[in-house]
């Protein structure tokens, strides 16, 4: 019988990988707060909330973080695209993370050892707005099998952390 081990004892090593993820109108609390502690599990520098009238801190998002909204550095902006603008300006390569025309699957995608990522994630309902489209260096889905194209925004966060994170963390030590 196998022993679950508690997070002090994993033997994981703490790593930062050079990743902003930047949150296109994601308001769900539940979301929110999900998509923090995907934030922390993958060692991602910062998250930008973009959106009026978005509520960051709730209880309902503090329950699902876990008090890691107190470990991820994270801003709110009214507006996208100064963001965008911002971190290209300081060479992050601006990655939408979209079902579009020219999308390629995350698993086919290369992330050079050396680039600095903004992800750019949407919406539940919504998506990455075509506004902020015009503004990706590249756009990446996630290959789905089912009938529905879309799937939750915290769930596609995760699978894509991970997918990045596995080609970047053979490149960092």
């Amino acid at each position: 019988m196998a022993t679950q081990l508690h997070h002090e004892v994993t033997g994981f090593t703490k790593k930062q990988f050079p990743i902003t993820l930047i949150c296109d109108r994601v308001n769900s609390p539940a979301n929110i707060g999900s998509i923090f502690r995907i934030a922390d599990s993958f060692g991602i520098e910062r998250i930008y909330f973009c959106g009026e009238d978005i509520t960051v801190i709730s209880k309902r998002m503090q329950r699902t973080a876990r008090s890691t909204q107190e470990m991820i550095p994270y801003i709110q902006e009214n507006h996208i695209i100064p963001v965008i603008d911002k971190l290209k300006s300081e060479g992050y390569k601006i990655i939408g993370l979209e079902i579009t025309e020219n999308s390629i699957p995350i698993s086919d995608h290369i992330f050079p050892p050396k680039d600095k990522i903004a992800l750019i994630i949407g919406e539940e309902s919504l998506g990455v707005s075509e506004e902020v489209l015009t503004k990706v260096t590249n756009s990446i889905h996630i290959n789905m099998y089912g009938t529905n194209s879309s799937m939750n925004v915290a769930t596609a966060t995760g699978i894509a952390l991970y997918e990045i994170t596995k080609q970047l963390s053979k490149n960092i030590s």
